[in-house]
């Protein structure tokens, strides 16, 4: 579970991380890097896609600077997996919402702009 986010950190299960983050099944990977800073690529999700997830929710920032192209949601939608592209302070909150749920869910998060 997500227990806060503030711009520049997040703090997950009981630990804050001050880079971009991703979840999942439980495990934190910080110091997150994509391929192009406020873009996201296929590759930059490639773990999430072989993980047994039913949904991705991706912060894009404070500020929603993160740019996802079309080729990304189709990706991860061919996988099954129901996708999820918001500011990072509202795909916390969905993040949470869904996990509080039961769903099989992982999270990408950019933690500033």
């Amino acid at each position: 579970m997500i227990e806060s986010y503030d711009f520049g950190n997040m703090r997950v299960f009981g630990e804050t991380h001050h880079d971009d983050l991703k979840i999942i099944e439980n495990k934190v990977i910080g110091n997150w890097w994509r391929r192009q800073g406020h873009i996201l690529h296929t590759e930059d999700i490639a773990d999430i896609l072989e993980a047994p997830v039913e949904i991705l929710v991706v912060g894009t920032g404070e500020y929603g600077n993160v740019k996802v192209p079309s080729e990304v949601a189709e990706a991860v939608s061919q996988r099954g997996i129901e996708f999820i592209a918001t500011p990072t302070r509202e795909a916390v909150s969905t993040f949470n919402n869904l996990r509080a749920q039961g769903k099989r869910v992982a999270g990408a998060f950019h933690l500033t702009c």
